[in-house]
């Protein structure tokens, strides 16, 4: 790691105990820059290590002596916030004393303002309720010297932009701000040059980082059999955990039902649900209670469960970015995984261009036997 010798002993120690033995390319090129109080846009596909790109380096800039909000990290949902408040708590272990806080709609707003005036060094937060905090003057960001925007990307895509501005514009001219997003929309480059200063653009063009492990396969089918075809897919497939994903809310409860009816053991995921509602989906997904989880793409963001054997694009996903963090959800830990898309008439072609996106093969398969038992 070509950074360690830049880091204190104990975030070296912490590193080590960890088992990193490798590191990104993100974090390779993140991190020193970060180091060096440089602003940052960071862009790279899900699963290539962006969280420690910015979470190491924001923990090393950590004052403990003062219990106040250093650093302010924002998320588009509670499943990300809560997994990169896991990550800083795992890598500052061998640094006693740094408090990290979690604020979210969805859990008490009392007990975070009881926190909050205990003290924190860093707020991981979904901008709604950061905003709750702000009104309430129970969130101050007059010390805040670093701002990291996670998936900036997702939260501009969730009706965000507002927000977002309204909290950089709180913190403090000198702050540092890093933007890590997948994708570079103009939005986003937007927000860069109103709120960045000479910021450094790191950019791993390396989309295979999240695919190389998974066997991809499209079927051609109709919309009046998909139903048939996925089912037949899971039968055939046997896999223990399967993740699929359809482009509304709608859709999501719509198969959810119907693959009850089938005698599937199954659960939708998507942002019309209650924070309650997503927490006991994804308990019973991650202790295997059920088998197959349908979401859509903003409530599966941040999604970080092991052993889920096949991804399944039930509705083919709309650009190629979205295909590769869907399809990222398997294969992982070095775990072979397979995703299957099904794709309805001219659809076909954009399988062609994803191909050429993610600059790797997309088998055609024939689908499978349909017959009156799909499970």
């Amino acid at each position: 790691m070509s950074f360690m010798n830049i880091l204190s002993d104990e975030m070296n120690r912490t590193i080590d105990q960890l088992g990193y033995e490798i590191t990104t390319p993100i974090q390779e090129k993140a991190i020193p820059a970060i180091l060096e109080g440089k602003d940052i846009i960071g862009q790279a596909q899900t699963g290539t290590g962006k969280t420690a790109a910015f979470a190491i380096p924001i923990l090393e800039r950590i004052n403990v002596n003062q219990r106040r909000v250093q650093a302010l990290v924002l998320c588009p949902t509670r499943e990300l916030a809560m997994q990169t408040t896991e990550a800083f708590r795992n890598l500052s272990k061998h640094l006693p004393g740094i408090q990290v806080l979690t604020v979210y709609g969805g859990q008490s707003i009392e007990h975070q303002i009881r926190a909050l005036r205990g003290g924190v060094h860093i707020v991981v937060g979904t901008p709604g309720r950061l905003m709750d905090h702000m009104r309430r003057r129970t969130l101050r960001l007059l010390n805040v010297a670093v701002v990291a925007l996670d998936e900036a990307d997702e939260m501009l895509d969730m009706g965000f932009r507002d927000d977002i501005q309204e909290i950089l514009a709180a913190t403090p001219d000198t702050r540092q701000t890093l933007l890590f997003s997948a994708t570079m929309p103009k939005a986003i480059l937007d927000l860069a040059r109103k709120y960045q200063k000479n910021p450094e653009h790191i950019q791993i063009v390396n989309p295979t980082i999240t695919v190389d492990a998974v066997l991809q396969y499209y079927i051609e089918t109709f919309e009046h059999t998909k139903i048939d075809v996925l089912s037949a897919l899971i039968r055939d497939q046997k896999s223990s955990l399967s993740l699929v994903f359809c482009k509304t809310k709608r859709r999501v409860d719509h198969l959810v039902e119907t693959m009850r009816a089938r005698g599937h053991i199954v659960a939708g995921l998507h942002g019309g649900m209650s924070q309650r509602e997503r927490d006991a989906v994804m308990f019973k997904f991650r202790k295997r209670t059920i088998d197959v989880l349908v979401a859509t793409d903003v409530a599966a963001r941040g999604l970080d469960v092991s052993d889920v054997d096949a991804v399944f694009n039930y509705d083919i996903p709309q650009n190629a970015e979205y295909y590769v963090h869907r399809i990222g959800r398997t294969g992982r830990a070095g775990k072979a995984g397979k995703a299957f898309t099904l794709v309805v008439g001219r659809e076909r072609l954009m399988i062609r261009d994803i191909q050429n996106h993610i600059r790797a093969k997309i088998v055609l398969l024939a689908a499978p036997v349909i017959s009156k038992t799909t499970v």
